[in-house]
């Protein structure tokens, strides 16, 4: 199955950031269930992380909700993917069966290198990109449509 934390996060903090734009910046969770089409309690498990990390800040009370911990512009994506997906990485690997060859004998250690390698390609390219960044590119798909 695939793993939906990272887009449903990146998602919520979309939903977040633009409601900031709009001068409604606390949106409780049956808000943003609705959006991301799922229930109030996975949305409240998913906010965990991030109000953690500080990139979520938890508003109490009658009128409580969630809003952004910091503005959009200091928040990046990659703080996003690892708050959200945690110290899970991107790929598992295969269960190692016998050593018999060059291919049995290195392939854990090798995709444990393309995996890192690979990961640190994705957080780099998010680190680069803040919640402002992609507020600014769901506006120009908009312009666009």
């Amino acid at each position: 199955m695939l793993d939906v934390r990272f887009s449903s996060a990146l998602k919520a903090m979309l939903l977040l950031g633009h409601a900031e734009e709009q001068g409604s910046p606390v949106l409780s969770s049956t808000q943003l269930a609705r959006s991301l089409n799922t229930n109030p309690s996975l949305v409240r498990k998913l906010m965990v992380p991030l109000v953690q990390d500080g990139l979520v800040a938890s508003i109490k009370g009658r009128s409580g909700g969630v809003r952004l911990g910091r503005s959009a512009d200091q928040i990046t994506l990659g703080e996003i993917y690892r708050s959200a997906i945690g110290d899970k990485p991107l790929w598992a690997p295969r269960a190692e069966g016998p050593r018999e060859c060059l291919v049995t004998n290195h392939s854990a250690e090798y995709f444990a290198r393309l995996t890192d390698e690979t990961e640190a390609a994705a957080l780099s390219a998010l680190a680069g990109r803040t919640l402002a960044d992609s507020l600014d590119e769901l506006r120009a798909i908009d312009r666009a449509s």
